[in-house]
């Protein structure tokens, strides 16, 4: 289909299914543009995607977490105070985030539904320390501090933006300038704002736990599911960032490294979007069967990268195992073939927290 670009490389391995479905949601009325990133994987629409539409908006595409995105902060902690054992300790004590009581800091009302807390699948929360920085002026800018620990949190609108999409799921588009579509984007922009506020509530929660409050700083907060409009069209990001607000995260797996890059000159082939991962290789139902000779209850909890896991949730470690996504090693030179972005910095996990 004409118009349908595919940013990937001879070594990045996209699935069949993927395919078909970014080819029908190119197929829908008033889509005139389909993008899919080297992260493109199958979900319930397809995820590394970007889908620009003219006159109509589809709310399936972007799904129930709208706002889902990282912050990537800075914790005031210096690595060479950083202890491991300690903070695994700590965090094995509690289950989940809810277990600790959520202060809701704005004053205008908010919905509470599951604000402070992370949630499942490919959430998480994992501190970080700098591997290698390549552009030290735009880590100055930033303000990235190779001394410090990062925390990087990935989380989004939780029940709240789930809520929304059932309002209009049943709708196969809605009309640019109808009442419906005003309603949706108003509660859409409702939920960005509640999700960013979330992230930031969660990394306040959980440095407050492990006794750390003070030297909190935001880096980049940038979102993966959302709708943006850009003179008459409409571009929806499903599993993709915006490459117009300056630099983005793009994680691998809880086992390999991340990348700050900023982006490059030539994003309009991309719909002026970026990956937001390295993007599943295994549906969750595969994973278990896959690997459970491989690992135990404790060596699934580590990684090759010499970095510990805690979450309670055995099932959940198989879904996510680093063997379930893509080399993002492969995604990144993808990425870069096609001139879209420029290295920064990449970072290593040293500590990941699912619950």
């Amino acid at each position: 289909m004409s118009n349908i670009t595919i940013i990937t490389s001879e070594k990045n391995w996209i699935e069949d299914t993927a395919i078909t479905q970014l080819k029908g949601v190119a197929a829908l009325p008033g889509v005139v543009r389909t993008v899919g990133l080297p992260d493109l994987h199958a979900g319930k629409s397809p995820v590394g995607a970007v889908v620009v539409t003219k006159g109509v908006i589809y709310p399936h595409i972007i799904g129930g977490d709208i706002g889902c995105g990282m912050g990537l902060y800075s914790t005031g902690v210096e690595c060479r105070k950083f202890k491991l054992e300690r903070w695994v300790t700590k965090l094995n004590n509690i289950r989940e985030l809810s277990d600790i009581q959520t202060v809701n800091p704005y004053e205008e009302p908010s919905p509470i539904y599951d604000l402070g807390t992370i949630g499942g699948g490919n959430h998480f929360a994992e501190f970080q320390v700098v591997e290698k920085v390549y552009d030290q002026e735009t880590c100055a800018m930033l303000e990235l501090d190779e001394s410090q620990v990062m925390l990087l949190l990935h989380s989004g609108s939780r029940s709240y933006g789930q809520r929304i999409l059932n309002e209009y799921k049943d709708c196969h588009g809605l009309a640019a300038g109808s009442e419906a579509m005003q309603s949706y984007l108003a509660d859409h922009d409702q939920a960005l704002l509640w999700a960013a506020r979330n992230r930031e509530i969660v990394v306040n929660k959980l440095l407050g736990y492990l006794g750390y409050t003070s030297q909190i700083q935001k880096l980049i907060d940038c979102q993966h599911n959302f709708i943006e409009q850009k003179g008459d069209v409409y571009i929806h990001r499903k599993g993709a960032v915006s490459a117009e607000l300056g630099p983005v995260i793009i994680p691998g797996s809880r086992g390999s490294l991340t990348y700050i890059v900023k982006p490059a000159g030539n994003t309009e082939v991309s719909a002026f979007s970026l990956s937001h991962g390295a993007g599943r290789k295994w549906a969750r139902s595969l994973c278990k069967s896959r690997i459970r000779n491989k690992y135990d209850r404790d060596t699934i909890r580590q990684t090759k990268l010499k970095s510990r896991v805690v979450c309670h949730d055995t099932d959940l470690l198989f879904q996510e195992a680093p063997e379930a996504y893509k080399n993002i090693d492969t995604v990144i030179a993808s990425l870069l073939q096609f001139g879209l972005i420029h290295v920064v910095a990449t970072l290593r996990p040293v500590l990941t927290y699912k619950g």
